[in-house]
């Protein structure tokens, strides 16, 4: 079966694989839909923490089930998605119920070979039942999933103010459910492309560009002078993470979603003048997956929307370098296979 690696930075290349071989407690997908996320671009520019080179990229995966592994309730033919972090099950993260930030994670496409290839063999353990979604729809669940695991981390209320920082993928999908939570969104991001999608197709009502904006300026005018009491990064920069502490409200919870590889620096008067709650949100859970599903299937959510670039497997390893110009638009690029 074809296959395409990323060697190296900046480097694809397609390569023969064998198909994988059916084994006990494995499920074998025939890949339909990849959709490319941040983490694939950042691994493909050298800037993606937790990876190593030569990898197979892709984890936002959907397709047909060939084999179900000995899952109850799929059956070969099945339109299937799959939760990509394998986790070990043993650790105080999954004893606890977290087995989104296992220790021994090894996520599809970092950790281990992803899905930019014809066939995956995965934990049958990991499959998710289709439920009359469609391909494209199915390989969007796990990115919007992230999305609705930060709202979750922070408990976002009511009638509150949520900032975004960052209106990519994940920062579009935490705006979604921030808002389905009764949140106000507050959309902050330099690409004015972005921010109008934010506006026009995802109804968020207040737009900040750093560009042209005093963000904290503008904030204290949306919020009365309170400031946001929910602050999400979704951008992984780290001038952008290290900003958002100074745009929380006092008592206000800060959710690093983003990631990146260097240090937050904060002032600690600042923070902590502040009572403020400071957390990560890594991957997601099975959980989160159902919500998401139930929100596409309710209409709360059009996946859809997002899909902005569509090309062919063969077509990828030509195409990834132009991904990554914010002038090319891309908000998600789908891979048909």
């Amino acid at each position: 079966m074809k296959i395409l690696t990323c060697e190296e930075p900046g480097k694809l290349f397609y390569n023969e694989a064998d198909y994988p071989q059916g084994e006990e407690g494995n499920a074998i997908i025939r890949i339909r839909q990849i959709g490319v996320c941040g983490t694939d671009l950042h691994a493909f520019e050298g800037t993606q923490p937790y990876f190593s080179y030569p990898r197979v990229l892709g984890h936002e995966l959907a397709g047909e089930l060939i084999d179900g592994g000995g899952a109850e309730g799929f059956n070969p033919g099945d339109a299937v998605t799959f939760i990509p972090y394998n986790n070990c099950g043993t650790c105080i993260a999954c004893r606890s119920g977290k087995p989104n930030c296992c220790v021994n994670i090894k996520v599809f496409g970092v950790h281990t070979d992803g899905g930019m290839a014809e066939y995956l063999s995965v934990p049958a353990r990991l499959l998710v039942n289709g439920r009359g979604l469609s391909f494209d729809e199915l390989a969007l669940i796990e990115p919007l999933a992230i999305g609705a695991h930060g709202v979750s981390r922070a408990n976002v209320q009511p009638g509150e103010f949520v900032l975004v920082i960052g209106a990519g993928p994940i920062g579009l999908g935490i705006m979604e459910f921030a808002r389905i939570a009764g949140g106000q969104v507050i959309a902050v991001d330099f690409n004015e492309n972005r921010l109008a999608f934010c506006k026009d197709k995802l109804g968020v009502p207040y737009v900040i560009n750093p560009q042209v904006d005093d963000v904290k300026a503008r904030l204290e005018e949306i919020t009365n002078g309170d400031m946001p009491t929910v602050v999400i990064d979704a951008t992984g920069n780290q001038k952008a993470i290290n900003n958002g502490f100074y745009y929380m409200a006092h008592g206000a919870r800060y959710v690093l979603v983003g990631l990146q590889k260097n240090e937050i620096i904060v002032s600690h008067p600042e923070f902590h003048k502040r009572e403020a709650t400071l957390m990560s949100s890594r991957n997601a859970t099975r959980d989160d997956f159902e919500y998401v599903i139930a929100c596409m299937k309710s209409d709360k959510v059009n996946p859809e929307t997002y899909i902005t670039h569509r090309v062919g497997f063969d077509e990828v390893a030509g195409c990834f370098a132009q991904w990554l110009d914010p002038k090319n638009g891309v908000i998600k690029a789908m891979i048909s296979i």
